[in-house]
Parts: C-alpha cells; sequence; structure tokens
C-alpha cells in the first residue's frame, strides 16, 4: 500500500487540470498537464515567473493585481484569460486559484488552468467568431493577417473587431485589447 504522501504526489502530477504550485508568482511545481495546455515540459517550467505564461508583461501585472485583489476577499477565485503557450499561440484559458496564505495571497497559492474551447460562447458578451478574432488581436496580428489565418476577407476581421469595440464599450482597438487581455471579456 503506498504511503499517503506518495499518493499526494502521485494525485498532484496525474491531476486531469494543468496545476502550478506559485511561491511569489513563480512557479516551484507543475503536473504533467501542463504539457497539454502550454506546450512546457513541467521540469522546464519549476522554477520560472508565471510572465512566460501571459501575452505580455502588462498583462502579467495587471492580471497578477486583480488576483491579489480578489484573493484578499475569498481565497479561491476563478476567471478567465488570455495566456501564452510555449509555441506563443494565444490561448483563452479558464484560471482557478486557491491561496494558501491569506495574509499575502501571491505568497503560495495554487492555480489550475484549462483551455476554453474555441467555440465556446462567452456568456453575454462575445460570439465564438469574435472570440476566435481576439485571440489573434492580443496576439498583435492585424486585421490582413487575421483574415489569412480564419480563411475570411479583412472586411470581415473589421465587423468583429467593431461590434467587439461596441460590446465591450470601449473606444479603439488598443482599449479593446487592453480590456481583453484584462479579461474583461470573462463577464
Amino acid at each position: 500500500m503506498p504511503k499517503p504522501q506518495d499518493l499526494a504526489a502521485l494525485a498532484f502530477q496525474h491531476a486531469p487540470e494543468a496545476t502550478l504550485v506559485l511561491e511569489n508568482r513563480v512557479i516551484r511545481r507543475a503536473n504533467l498537464a501542463v504539457r497539454a495546455v502550454f506546450g512546457w515540459e513541467p521540469a522546464a517550467l519549476e522554477g520560472r515567473s508565471m510572465r512566460v505564461l501571459y501575452p505580455g508583461e502588462t498583462d502579467f501585472e495587471r492580471l497578477g493585481e486583480r488576483a491579489l485583489d480578489a484573493m484578499r476577499r475569498a481565497p479561491m477565485v476563478r476567471d478567465a484569460r488570455f495566456m501564452r503557450r510555449q509555441d506563443g499561440q494565444i490561448v483563452w484559458m479558464e484560471g482557478q486559484g486557491v491561496t494558501l496564505t491569506p495574509e499575502a495571497p501571491h505568497r503560495l497559492a495554487i492555480w489550475t488552468y484549462r483551455p476554453i474551447e474555441p467555440d465556446a460562447r462567452v456568456p453575454g458578451l462575445l460570439t465564438p467568431a469574435e472570440m476566435r478574432v481576439a485571440r489573434y488581436l492580443v496576439g498583435g496580428m492585424t486585421s490582413k493577417e487575421i483574415a489569412r489565418v480564419l480563411e475570411c476577407s479583412p472586411r470581415t476581421v473589421e465587423v468583429h473587431r467593431a461590434s467587439m469595440i461596441r460590446k465591450m464599450q470601449v473606444r479603439n482597438s488598443v482599449e479593446l485589447i487592453r480590456s481583453l487581455l484584462d479579461s474583461g471579456a470573462a463577464g
């Protein structure tokens, strides 16, 4: 019969969702599911800042502050955000985190991540087509580049962008991207 600590280690390594143990936003442990979700080998992530999993520095800072505020109110939080795979692909993810140190939420936390299906509708906000366009917008692609990837016209991309600007109540594409990266689309 395996010892309880061996069972706990086995459960962590084989958990079905990508699971990270963070100390001050540095990855201390990563389970095997990070391969499928983020494209990284677990050992390659360990010791690295969570920054490697975000589209940009601003996203890393802004989402870190938002998580800190949320964990001060409740020890467990859930949200959706854009994250970056090792190959650079931007993916819409659901994250769920719990702090083990409520007095300093980032000191020790456990987060799980799972990709949100590209065709899943963000409740009450963006359509699946808009989410596909949004994914490439936050990656810095132009309308023409997005149109090539999605095999549609640049005009179609512009229509989706205009719709997202209206729905997210922002003034321009810069604010739209900032809002998307800030996970405002999570509702």
